[in-house]
């Protein structure tokens, strides 16, 4: 039997930002991982992720600028590159809810810009723009999968224990309320656990705490990486998004897009929050004709510079609460948290700082908590 101050359970992004703020404040921490490294079953893999900071809620923004300066930090600290500021464009909403969006930002020290199109359209020549643009020059894309690493070899450096290929049989609580925590090895009663276990938080969390929980819907997400046109091969690109106007085709035109420039891949593109709900251990990791075809033609219609027929499909999960708010919250010796797909990753070391937090006492934002 070993005995700990924290037990970390999933080592994805979340898991792995909150043990290198764990080891950062001295505490003793191993992070629990049921699949290898590098796996790429979960919501953490893939090489890209948007870091856009366009959000109107005062908590959001706060997150995101302490968010940038986390990021910046553990570039130093390894040497490593993280973040392409490459800027974000926004489009489809209206040019309102563009403003409003602006003024938040420059509130809190973001820079940006309302571009027409035709303007935006002359900067950025591989997408197409027919409404009013909002550009965001403090955001751009992640380097996700080297951020992952990043932070394991971080919280490693400072003393934390990452053990892959370690499922958790049972996570329970004894009668005083502390955690005990079964592998196949051995029986982990850390002082406090922490649960990041994205797909799979409803298999771990013991059911006192799952009474507190919002719904966590898990999906089968599938965008995509489509080869960028030769006559486009010198266009710059941002990351965008984009709120497709309802029309009479299918109903993933009524969905927010997403996309990035990955490096090597192509262009991601991506139908937010489509997908299929699915178990994450019986998952197909299949296409979906139907989505699949609409994404081709959301391609043809608003990305000239990608080419809708040249495509590597990919496969993840998403998990969502039903606000595709974030819980972020304590109950005991058990912190949790939970939901982050869709929008999660680019918070991801400030997400770990709450987390860590919590683990001493410190709520999280209101925001975020669980229910009574």
């Amino acid at each position: 039997m070993s005995q700990v101050d924290v037990v970390v359970i999933g080592a994805g992004a979340m898991g792995s930002a909150t043990a290198w703020n764990l080891a950062r404040s001295g505490r003793s921490l191993i992070v629990l991982e049921q699949h290898p490294v590098g796996h790429t079953l979960g919501a953490s893999h893939g090489a890209t992720r948007n870091i856009s900071a366009a959000y109107p809620q005062a908590d959001y923004q706060a997150l995101l600028t302490e968010t940038r300066a986390l990021w910046t930090e553990l570039e130093q600290q390894s040497g490593t590159q993280l973040i392409d500021w490459v800027g974000v464009v926004q489009h489809g909403v209206a040019e309102a809810e563009l403003i409003e969006l602006r003024d938040v930002q420059h509130a809190n020290g973001v820079r940006s810009e309302i571009l027409a199109p035709d303007e935006a359209a002359a900067r950025w020549r591989g997408l197409r723009f027919t409404s009013p643009v909002l550009h965001t020059l403090d955001a751009g894309r992640v380097r996700a999968a080297e951020a992952l690493r990043v932070l394991r070899e971080q919280a490693e450096a400072l003393g934390a224990e990452f053990r892959y290929d370690t499922p958790v049989r049972a996570l329970e609580l004894d009668t005083t309320g502390a955690p005990v925590i079964h592998t196949d090895a051995e029986t982990l009663r850390p002082e406090q656990v922490v649960v990041t276990a994205g797909a799979w938080t409803t298999k771990i969390v013991p059911a006192a705490l799952a009474d507190a929980l919002p719904r966590l819907r898990v999906t089968q997400e599938q965008p995509a990486h489509f080869a960028v046109r030769a006559d486009f091969a010198d266009a710059v690109w941002p990351s965008f998004m984009q709120q497709p106007q309802p029309g009479e085709r299918d109903a993933f035109w009524c969905s927010p897009i997403y996309g990035m420039q990955t490096p090597g891949e192509g262009i991601k593109v991506g139908w937010h929050g489509v997908g299929a709900v699915v178990d994450p251990d019986r998952r197909d990791f299949l296409a979906e004709p139907v989505q699949l075809d609409a994404l081709r033609r959301y391609v043809s219609e608003w990305i000239p510079g990608a080419d809708p027929d040249d495509l590597v499909a990919i496969s993840c999960t998403y998990t969502t609460t039903p606000s595709e708010d974030f819980v972020l919250d304590r109950r005991g010796a058990v912190t949790l948290g939970a939901g982050f797909s869709g929008h999660g990753f680019k918070f991801t070391p400030a997400i770990g700082r709450v987390l860590a937090d919590l683990t001493r006492g410190i709520p999280a934002p209101e925001r975020f908590r669980l229910r009574a």
